[in-house]
């Protein structure tokens, strides 16, 4: 290699970066010792973007096409630079390139459920995640915020923070909105463009665009969804008899799959029938006794003596109601007035008085109860 070839390697002529992959989003062009040639051609492709650097102080910023550069191409740099117009010399300069396309499908979501107040349910967790795009929107203000002087920034580098961001947002606008959760999970597109509005700034601040942002999903913690979703059931249901018979007729295929099968079932069903209608006895023997004035049953089971109303008022039997008047009361057919036994099947009949119907054990002239003549 002779010197000329050396002294021709020194200086650089073609200035240029071909892209390997999707994370870069800027990268140093390799300068080393070399120094940029007056007349050397500068190659941005579309979605790039090239920013002369003097000295760690961002100088001239080139878009997409094919540049000359020269003293008078890049003025800011001329001047920062301290170069007469017509400077012809070779020059050092560091070179970055900036990646300004879309970058899709970003995905960001709430690592811990945010703990907020909610009007119908009170304070609850929610969780949300969804995706966004961005891009370098400035990339000076990207280089001198952000990238910096490293050799290669990547989306990678930049997508803690972002995600970060796009949380604290989001948590702070669902406690400023005080929008109930049901409406939250029903409305995620416009929450979305609400968000979106919020974190645009931010980004912005970062020499970024926020070119779309997505809420994909907003939930409760799975132990608290367990409790909406059987909110939910309890206000399809309504009728609370029915859905009772609903529950037993699917536990009895979950029943006949266990050890006693659907024999077990049955036995637990009829548990639970006999204690539902000795429930439902105690109940009613509670509003009876409220209809009746609150008298409770003696010891025994036998109910006890009510107070007489007056002389022709009606009084408590001392045993079971009498039979109905002019019936048997074993096999219930008719029997003549003043019969003791009925003529169809033998039995002794009791007799009662007419007037208060109360139970005679033996022939009297008159009632006890009541005075009553019996003749």
């Amino acid at each position: 290699m002779g010197f000329l070839d050396f002294v021709k390697k020194q200086f650089i002529d073609i200035i240029q970066w071909t892209e390997d992959g999707d994370e870069v989003l800027a990268w140093r062009f390799p300068m080393r010792d070399m120094e940029i040639q007056q007349g050397a051609q500068l190659t941005v492709r579309e979605t790039q973007a090239a920013l002369f650097v003097h000295q760690g102080k961002p100088a001239d910023l080139f878009g997409p096409g094919q540049h000359t550069i020269k003293t008078q191409n890049v003025p800011l740099l001329t001047d920062l630079a301290n170069w007469d117009k017509l400077f012809e010399s070779p020059f050092k300069s560091d070179v970055y390139f900036f990646s300004t396309r879309l970058r899709l499908n970003q995905k960001w979501g709430t690592s811990n459920p945010i703990t907020l107040r909610d009007r119908e349910f009170g304070a609850i967790r929610l969780r949300a995640f969804g995706i966004y795009t961005f891009k370098i929107a400035a990339p000076h203000v990207f280089y001198q915020k952000v990238s910096g002087s490293r050799e290669t920034y990547t989306v990678g580098d930049v997508e803690g923070q972002l995600r970060n961001s796009v949380v604290a947002v989001l948590t702070d606008h669902f406690a400023e909105s005080s929008i109930p959760f049901l409406d939250m999970a029903a409305n995620q597109v416009e929450l979305g463009a609400a968000v979106a509005e919020k974190l645009r700034p931010m980004f912005a601040d970062l020499g970024l665009g926020l070119e779309n942002f997505q809420v994909q999903n907003v939930s409760l913690p799975d132990e608290l969804q367990k409790r909406l979703d059987e909110r939910i059931g309890m206000g399809l249901v309504g009728d609370m008899g029915r859905y009772t018979q609903f529950q037993t007729a699917q536990s009895i295929p979950v029943a006949a799959a266990n050890e006693g099968g659907v024999a077990g079932a049955g036995a637990g069903l009829g548990a639970g029938i006999a204690m539902g209608q000795a429930m439902g006895q105690a109940m009613g023997q509670a509003l009876g006794q409220a209809t009746s004035g609150g008298q409770p049953p003696a010891a025994g089971g036998a109910a006890a003596p009510a107070t007489r109303v007056g002389p022709a008022g009606p009084a408590a039997g001392a045993g079971s109601a009498a039979p109905a008047a002019g019936a048997c009361v074993r096999c219930a057919k008719p029997v003549p007035p003043g019969a003791r036994f009925c003529p169809e099947c033998g039995a002794a009949q009791a007799l009662a008085c007419p007037r208060c119907n109360a139970r005679l054990d033996k022939p009297s002239k008159f009632c006890p109860d009541c005075g009553a003549s019996q003749a």
